[in-house]
């Protein structure tokens, strides 16, 4: 019977994120008014197809994607309720967020696929033209997103690879909890850098406080992610 529950929660959640999905989606109209200031046309405030703003949106939504696979992926390999809470919250939260940053693209009328642009290429430099290697917060990674090479479906830094997902669908257990904890970590620091640049970067006033809940959240995710790890005698990897 408790299996059963957890088999129906689960589908229950599956549900949930598909929800969010159509509910962000729903929801973000007031993200162009929101980004522009009230005595100017707002017209003029869309953001381009090559700013932050977009690139942003369009990264992070493909990051989250990977982030919900890992946390559906690990509720079928594990019956430990505290890893599977924290896949399920994970799963729920960054559904959503994806579901709006698709939302705004679609507002904007802009492509969720860019040709020609690199992933994280909106990183490399601001809006004058000056690279933002070494700015205070972004732990020197902000240049890391124009030159980071995409490999064996790792497509930004903290993504995994389709080596180690396929590592995951196999694993069992302990082993498997471990394994997500640590790509989940590697996960949110690729995250975090890129919500920081958004941040300091973007336009939008309201894509901009999503960037920062994303670094606050996911910073404390990462805290809890840790003591879950030494808990079960492991650590981040270097």
């Amino acid at each position: 019977m408790v299996k059963r529950d957890r088999r129906i929660q689960w589908v229950a959640g599956s549900a949930v994120v598909l929800a969010l999905l159509f509910a962000g989606v729903a929801t973000v109209a007031s993200a162009r008014d929101d980004g522009a200031d009230h005595a100017a046309a707002p017209a003029t405030r869309t953001p381009a197809v090559d700013s932050a703003d977009a690139g942003f949106a369009r990264d992070m939504a493909v990051h989250h994607q990977q982030a919900v696979e890992m946390s559906f992926i690990v509720r079928d390999r594990t019956k430990d309720e505290e890893v599977r809470r924290l896949a399920y919250d994970i799963a729920n939260t960054q559904a959503n967020q994806r579901g709006m940053m698709l939302g705004w693209l679609d507002l904007w009328e802009l492509p969720k696929a860019a040709a020609g642009q690199e992933p994280m290429a909106w990183m490399a430099a601001g809006h004058d033209g000056h690279t933002m290697d070494g700015m205070e917060g972004m732990g020197g990674t902000a240049g890391m997103g124009a030159g980071y090479r995409a490999h064996d479906g790792s497509l930004m830094p903290g993504m995994a690879t389709r080596t180690e997902l396929n590592r995951l669908r196999r694993a069992n257990g302990r082993k498997a909890e471990i394994l997500y904890l640590q790509l989940m970590t590697d996960h949110h620091k690729g995250g975090i850098d890129m919500a920081r640049g958004c941040a300091r970067l973007c336009t939008v006033n309201v894509e901009k406080r999503l960037a920062q809940g994303m670094v606050e959240a996911q910073q404390s995710e990462l805290d809890m992610m840790t003591r879950m790890l030494a808990a079960r005698g492991a650590k981040p990897r270097p």
